[in-house]
């Protein structure tokens, strides 16, 4: 019987091991959670704290969520007021450049007369290759041009992982990024309000175009903001942005909104599971509903340093009401962290002068500072400052004037010189001063007897 026990103990430690799962960060206890996916993150909208990431850095093809960066660009130029989104546009010949027959298509021409606007949404809802190329020569005149400016924004945003060789996400080796890179890019465009309300929007309608005699009624591919696909429709979705390719896998870069915070999830690789035997689609959405719902039901967002909290006691001289002030921060210091995670267990750095500080010193001196951090992770630094003002005592200021003047030893050394000649003279006026001053009054008596003599 031990035997089979110690053989169980042996394959449950085996199955924990190789079983692919993260901790969020942070992670002190909490929940394990894992996502069906090769690559996965859960990051903060407002702060880009990660909470969960599954390798976040392993080199993935990113298809049709490279489509964000074009839409990012184009919204970008447009409030630079390069164009506006209302401008109709006239579509060139190169529509088609680098996609495949197989690639996602709303069949637009050349000569086709459309508004930026429409071919947003048209890239980020339909998922329309050709409107992406389309938005590039609005951009920046060129494919090749905008192909090389998404690469110098990608490494503006600091992702590092990244290399786009077109506009939409085609296929190609040479075109990757990562998970973590991805997140970083949504972020940044979920700060522009156009970007944000095309990604939420469930349908869109184009109306009659000069080529295209009826309306074309685009439907979110983004199952958790639509209902592209029954059953997956999520109340707190925002977007973002659905891809798949046969080497790609299925991939969804999605984001929602509850109680004040914004989650994005990225969630690379997905495949569909197999249940009894049968095929179960869309597995994509129910791990990114997952990952979005853990940002909201596992963390939340905690006070790790008030500012009103005394942090430390410095000692004060000079001062006749006191002889300590008392420091605190200039501001407090909060993080999305663990509902599990007791912000106590924080470590606390503080550097304070190691010294005597002398008054006055006035509230709001800064002397000092602190730095919260946990588990490697540094949640940041803020000042220290007097909570109140001490005045200075004169007198006790007079007192320590002149302890600073004799603590010289220059000034010692004159002043024992000076001792020692007052006891010389007053010595000598005690040895020799008194008879002195008899033997002349004695000459001065004899004198004058002498003289009184002769007159007679």
């Amino acid at each position: 019987m031990k035997k089979y026990r110690s053989l169980l103990s042996l394959f449950l430690v085996l199955v924990l091991c190789l079983t692919p799962t993260a901790y969020a960060a942070g992670e002190s206890g909490a929940e394990l959670f894992s996502v069906e996916a090769v690559s996965a993150i859960l990051i903060e909208a407002d702060t880009g704290e990660v909470l969960y990431e599954l390798n976040p850095d392993e080199r993935r093809f990113p298809a049709s969520i490279t489509k964000v960066m074009t839409s990012l660009l184009t919204v970008e130029a447009a409030d630079r007021g390069e164009f506006s989104l209302d401008d109709t546009v006239t579509l060139g010949t190169d529509l088609y450049t680098g996609i495949g027959y197989d690639g996602s298509s709303l069949k637009l021409q050349a000569g086709e007369e459309l508004t930026v606007r429409d071919l947003l949404h048209a890239a980020l809802l339909h998922s329309a290759n050709e409107a992406c190329n389309a938005m590039a020569v609005v951009v920046s005149g060129s494919i090749p041009a905008f192909v090389e400016r998404m690469n110098q924004r990608a490494n503006e945003l600091g992702m590092t992982g990244t290399h786009f060789c077109n506009t939409h996400g085609y296929p190609d080796e040479d075109h990757y990024t990562t998970a973590r890179d991805l997140a970083r890019l949504c972020q940044e465009a979920l700060q522009h309000p156009d970007f944000r309300e095309v990604v939420s929007t469930a349908t869109y309608t184009i109306p009659p175009t000069n080529l295209h005699e009826t309306e074309r009624v685009l439907k979110n591919t983004n199952a958790l903001v639509s209902n592209s696909v029954q059953g997956y429709r999520y109340q707190y979705a925002i977007g973002v942005k659905t891809g798949f390719t046969s080497k790609a896998g299925y991939c969804l870069a999605s984001a929602a909104q509850k109680d004040h915070r914004t989650v994005i999830a990225i969630l690379l690789g997905g495949k569909n599971w197999i249940e009894n035997d049968q095929e179960v689609p869309h597995n994509y959405y129910v791990e990114s509903r997952r990952l979005l719902e853990h940002g909201f039901n596992s963390f939340s967002r905690k006070t790790i340093l008030d500012k009103i909290e005394p942090i430390a006691t410095i000692r004060v001289e000079l001062c006749a009401s006191q002889d300590y002030v008392t420091v605190q921060p200039t501001e407090s210091l909060s993080a999305i962290l663990p509902n599990d995670l007791d912000p106590a267990l924080f470590q606390r750095d503080t550097v304070l002068p190691t010294e005597p500080l002398q008054a006055p010193i006035e509230k709001g001196t800064v002397l000092g500072t602190i730095t919260i951090s946990y588990a490697g992770t540094t949640y940041g630094t803020v000042d220290l400052v007097a909570s109140t003002s001490l005045e200075r005592s004169q007198f006790l200021y007079v007192l320590e004037r002149i302890r600073w003047v004799f603590s010289h030893l220059w000034v010692r050394l004159l002043l024992l010189a000076a001792v020692i000649l007052i006891l010389v003279f007053a010595l000598r006026w005690m040895v020799y001063g008194p008879s002195r001053r008899r033997k002349r009054r004695g000459r001065e008596r004899a004198y004058s007897s002498s003289y009184r003599g002769r007159g007679r």
